[in-house]
């Protein structure tokens, strides 16, 4: 029997038969480890402890103290284990799949029957159960026709369907937990006992179709999520109740700030509270723009297909457009349009306008540019996932020379401004090339290294993210961290060598011949509605005052304190302060309740007291006690937090 060699995380070798399995090195180890061994790691591969290892290879042995193995392994077996408890439960029942996603699973069920809340706790309670059996987990690999018979003879036609899917060289595992048995690429757990059972819960059920195809079956989708340890669970649920008092369709609503509805899906009817949060947010943007040395341009909203053809975007992301059709008078032929779904294409239209030297470069144009996206109504989610937003674009127009500088430079633009709107710090992706992309790989390696290089130059060294840059170039990815845990992907930056050379964009160089630029795409904000809906939920409604749109209400206790409330709600104004005054017959308890549930910042009451001494008492939102100060001190004050951070 040949040997193979496995090189241990300590860079320690040890010899083996080959078909070895990592559960034997673990055991050859210690017996301390062969307990406590999950999976492994083999050649950068996760490997399941009962699978053959050939030849040499670097391994690592992992526990539950893994996390990332971990969190992927017993996710992957609740999902198995879930099926199981639900095919016991109910044995018509037919299994589909159950893919591990964040934080969890969900697996896909064939019922005629809705799963109800009491049917996921006896399934939760079943689980438990199989949990407890500690069954042994085993794995065979089985030829293409003896598994489609199996799942014939079984009656699961969607598990025949998907072998149908799998391509011909792929091996067909298939697992048994106990006697229950699916077809999984794996790796899995050693036995049902390695289940945290005091870790997991069932959380929701939806509707899904198979293969998401609206012309398929309508399956039942059950959601669970796991964790490694009953405390990370614990505080995974106090999280989500907190995201629930944060989230920005419920504050949108207390706020008065937008609303959505059928007859326009996707889309935002913005209230007047909403849009001053708006206005206020892209008035801030336009002046850090422009002392950051971009031109503000506009480009048009529909664009005939002949330059989403040329720019390369009707073939990548048609699918995602809307198409606009016009019959145009004396034209054989509907003149086919697209609502644009980005601007950079038209960005080159005003970069090709009249001769460019090596001298305007780099020219950093920026647009608050109005796109229209077509998202799957499943996908949409209040003003975070919408079909019309608003991105604060740039394009930044330079030379090779220049993509470091001009990089560095964006990055510190973009911390100044995360760090005005409440973010200290946040985190970068490096995304590469996808499968789907244009331009030929000697160009992407040069976009690629230009990009890393001009990162690692900024200080900053990023996470890779395969595979997902945009099909004209490689991209970087700010990701920022809200005040729960959650992270956003906010602003990018991308370097394009492949769009200025179909769309021909050209300047005359020092050497007097024509040249390509390179075109710097990238945003801060990303998408305005988006933001917005962070910001929301970030600060839970409590916006920094500068941005809160309703900022301060003057509230009377007694009618004698009307005109008074009125001069104090004035000099506000005056001021620059966004103030209300509300001298309704109302309790001032009442009044303070139902402004706080708005998130107004600051409540000035008014009463007998106050008019005399022309004082106000001062009520600010989240804090019991209450001051009082004088009317040209509270209106100072103020009106310095109402200043935006950037005019201070």
């Amino acid at each position: 029997m040949s040997q193979i060699s496995l090189t241990l995380p300590d860079g320690n070798s040890r010899d083996y038969a080959a078909g070895i399995t990592a559960a034997e090195v673990a055991a050859d180890i210690s017996t301390s480890l062969a307990k406590k061994a999950i999976s492994a790691t083999v050649n950068g591969e996760h490997y399941d402890l009962a699978w053959p290892i050939e030849a040499n290879a670097d391994i690592a042995i992992h526990t539950l103290k893994d996390e990332d193995q971990a969190n992927e392994l017993i996710r992957h077996d609740f999902a198995h284990v879930m099926a199981r408890a639900v095919q016991e439960l109910w044995p018509d029942v037919k299994v589909t799949i159950g893919p591990v996603i964040d934080n969890g699973w969900y697996y896909d069920f064939d019922r005629e029957e809705s799963f109800t809340p009491e049917d996921l706790g006896a399934i939760e309670k079943k689980m438990k159960e199989i949990i407890n059996l500690r069954d042994t987990v085993r794995t065979e690999i089985w030829p293409r026709d003896k598994a489609v018979q199996h799942y014939k003879d079984k009656g699961e036609p969607f598990k025949v369907e998907l072998i149908d899917a799998i391509p011909g060289d792929e091996p067909l595992r298939m697992y048994w937990h106990g006697e229950w048995q699916d077809l999984c690429r794996g790796p899995h757990l050693q036995h049902t006992g390695q289940l945290p059972a005091d870790a997991f819960k069932l959380m929701s059920v939806a509707g899904a179709y198979w293969r998401g195809d609206s012309k398929r079956e309508m399956l039942q989708r059950i959601y669970g999520v796991a964790f490694t340890g009953k405390e990370k669970l614990k505080a995974y649920l106090t999280m989500l109740e907190e995201a629930a008092l944060r989230d920005h369709r419920k504050l949108g609503r207390e706020m008065d700030l937008f609303h959505m509805q059928e007859e326009a899906p996707g889309q935002i009817f913005w209230h007047p509270n909403g849009w001053t949060i708006y206005t206020t947010l892209q008035d801030y943007m336009r002046r850090q723009q422009r002392a950051g040395g971009y031109v503000e341009v506009n480009t048009p909203q529909v664009v005939d297909r002949k330059l989403w053809e040329a720019s390369g975007h009707w073939e990548k992301y048609q699918e995602n457009m809307f198409i606009v059709e016009v019959d145009e008078e004396h034209a054989r032929e509907k003149a086919v349009n697209a609502l644009k779904p980005m601007n950079c294409p038209c960005h080159v239209q005003i970069f090709n306008q009249g001769l460019k030297s090596y001298r305007d470069l780099p020219l950093r144009m920026a647009e608050f540019g109005s796109c229209n996206r077509y998202e799957p109504s499943g996908a949409l989610h209040g003003i975070m996932r919408v079909r019309g937003f608003t991105q604060d674009d740039g394009h930044i127009f330079c030379t090779e020379e220049q993509i470091e500088s001009e990089t560095a430079d964006f990055i510190n633009f973009l911390s100044m401004i995360y760090k005005d709107l409440g973010f200290e710090s946040f985190s970068v992706k490096f995304s590469d090339r996808p499968e789907a992309r244009a331009g030929s790989d000697e160009v992407w390696d040069k976009a690629e290294a230009a990009l890393l290089s001009a990162t690692r130059a900024a200080g900053i060294e990023p996470t890779l993210n395969p595979g997902e840059g945009a099909f004209y170039g490689p991209k970087l990815e700010f990701v920022l961290t809200d005040a729960i845990g959650r992270d956003w992907q906010c602003g990018t930056h991308q370097v394009d060598f492949v769009l200025p050379e179909r769309l021909d964009a050209t300047y005359i160089g020092k050497d007097g011949d024509k040249h390509r630029p390179v075109m710097l795409h990238r945003a801060t904000l990303g998408s305005f509605e988006r933001f917005i809906g962070i910001l929301i939920e970030e600060h839970a409604g409590k916006l920094p005052f500068w941005l809160a749109p309703r900022q301060v209400v003057v509230a009377t206790i007694v009618s004698d304190a009307d005109d008074y409330a009125a001069e104090v709600c004035a000099a506000l104004k005056a001021a620059g302060v966004r103030a209300e005054l509300d001298i309704r017959n109302e309790k001032i308890n009442y009044k303070v309740r139902e402004h706080s549930l708005g998130k107004v910042p600051v409540i000035l009451a008014v009463g007998h007291r106050e008019v005399e001494e022309r004082t106000l008492t001062v009520r600010r939102l989240g804090e019991k006690q209450t001051s009082v100060t004088s009317l040209d001190e509270i209106v100072s004050t103020l009106a310095k937090s109402a200043t935006p951070p950037d005019l201070l």
